[in-house]
Parts: structure tokens; C-alpha cells; sequence
């Protein structure tokens, strides 16, 4: 059976413009992808087409919108992923407009598809003392304390994301005055963050302690489990809410969610 064209621009796509073309992570292809599996599925269960007979044609505006719908209502989905979804195949269609120009008022028919409005949620602010408190909390007496000390000084310090910080390694970091960390962010873009004197020695000391102050080192995870594997976004969010969960059982008033955001607003607002 013969490749019908949406198949082949989905795939080019993917493959070459995503990751070749805008040097995307893995992580946000994966994203792209999953949301063209969704698309693929609402095409093949509501609305009867095979998807090896799927053409670009049936792509108009009415089946992004039911599509959109189906997610809201079927899915559940918020406004927020809703419009997650929607800007992956605003995207698709930017890329479609220069791949196939006959198609070219289709495409900006779909670009035209706005936003769906969603109430702004607001980051809760954190106070100092509860903040010094969570820092604090940290066993220094072992070595998961001593990571757990330096995990979250150098989250608050940069105000990382939390892929961003487990993707750091020893080769990231400078000691060196001016003591900075390397952090490789969206779009694959570098930038270096300065560290305050604490959060220096605290690195300094966990490097040496670790044994990953050498060399051979450099490519390391500089946070890892139990199984000595490069920590997870999963497993740095558990560490702070374990610690978190301390200052509660001291703080019963203490009632405010904390997310590694939490921690990178007050960065940022702090330093306003």
C-alpha cells in the first residue's frame, strides 16, 4: 500500500525537522509524538478513518476542534494541555505549509484555531523561615542526607528546572571563582548560572566525598538512587517532599504544595 502523505510528513517530521532540524530533546519529540497518537486514535475511534488511509486533506479545522473536544470532555484534559496538544499541531502545520504549498490554506486555517482559555493559577509564595527549614531538614550525619543538602542547595541557588538538574554532571560544575553550574535547558540551549559560597562548599565537599571530582568523572550523573543511576524528575520531586513532609509534622499550619516550581519562583522573585 502506497504511504499516504500525511504518514510521510509525520514521520519527516518527527524524525528530521524535530530532532535534526531544531535539535529538540528526546523528552519533547516523545511529547510531540504522543500527541499525534492521540490524534491518530480520535481519527481511527470517532471518526472512522484507518489510519493507513489518513490523508493531510482530513485534517481541517472541524476535526481539530472535535479532536480538542474529545480531550476535554472524553480525556478530561485541562484547558492548560489542551492547548499543549494544540500548539503540537499548530507546529505540525508551520512545518506543512513550506513541506506541501497545496495545502498551504488548510494549514493557516488550523494556525487560526485559538487558545482555549484556562483561569491562570498562581505560585504560592513561600516564606523564608519554611524555606530555611526544608533546607535544613537533610541528615548530614549520611550520604543520602548529604546529596539530599546539595540536591536542594543548588536547586534553590539556580532556580533549575528539575530535568535540568538531573541531567547535571561533575563536568558541569565550576569550583573555580566565579563558581558557576552549566545548565543545558529548552531548546537544547546552554547557559550558566553563578553559586552562592554555600552552595560551593557544599559541591565541593559532595564531589570529593562522591569521588567525582576526577577527570574521568566529568560525564558522571552527579545525583544518583540507591542503584547508582542518574536520578529522575520523579525521584528529585520525592526528596522534596519528603523533606517538606518534616516541616509539616513540626508546622501543622504549614499547608502550602511545594514543587521544585515553588522553589524556582522564589528564586526568580527573589532576585527581582
Amino acid at each position: 500500500m502506497k504511504p499516504t502523505d500525511f504518514s510521510v510528513h509525520v514521520t519527516r517530521f518527527l524524525t528530521d525537522h524535530l530532532a535534526a532540524q531544531r535539535n529538540l530533546s528526546a523528552n519533547t519529540v516523545r511529547a510531540y509524538r504522543d500527541v499525534f497518537t492521540l490524534l491518530l486514535r480520535f481519527c481511527r475511534d470517532h471518526r472512522d478513518i484507518a489510519i493507513d488511509r489518513l490523508a493531510l486533506k482530513d485534517i481541517d479545522v472541524s476535526l481539530v476542534e472535535a479532536f480538542l473536544d474529545h480531550l476535554a470532555n472524553d480525556r478530561e484534559s485541562s484547558a492548560r494541555t489542551q492547548n499543549h496538544r494544540l500548539a503540537a499541531i499548530h507546529s505540525f502545520f508551520r512545518y506543512v505549509q513550506t513541506e506541501a504549498p497545496d495545502h498551504l490554506l488548510q494549514c493557516q486555517r488550523i494556525l487560526a484555531i485559538p487558545i482555549r482559555r484556562h483561569g491562570q493559577s498562581l505560585v504560592g509564595y513561600l516564606s523564608r523561615e519554611y524555606l530555611s527549614e526544608i533546607l535544613a531538614q537533610p541528615d548530614l550525619q549520611t550520604l543520602a542526607g548529604r546529596r539530599d543538602a546539595v540536591l536542594l542547595s543548588v536547586l534553590y541557588d539556580t532556580g533549575a528546572r528539575v530535568q535540568e538538574l538531573v541531567d547535571l554532571s561533575p563536568g558541569d560544575i565550576r569550583l573555580a571563582s566565579p563558581a558557576q553550574v552549566r545548565l543545558l535547558g529548552k531548546g537544547r540551549k546552554m547557559r550558566a548560572v553563578p553559586l552562592m559560597d554555600n552552595t560551593t562548599q557544599l559541591l565541593h565537599e559532595y564531589l570529593r566525598e562522591c569521588r567525582l571530582d576526577r577527570l574521568e568523572c566529568a560525564d558522571n550523573p552527579l545525583f544518583t538512587n540507591r542503584q547508582h543511576k542518574r536520578l529522575t524528575r520523579w525521584g528529585v520531586r520525592y526528596i522534596l517532599k519528603k523533606h517538606v513532609d518534616a516541616v509539616r509534622r513540626v508546622h501543622p499550619g504549614f499547608t502550602q504544595r511545594v514543587t521544585p516550581h515553588t522553589l524556582r519562583h522564589y528564586v526568580f522573585t527573589r532576585t527581582m
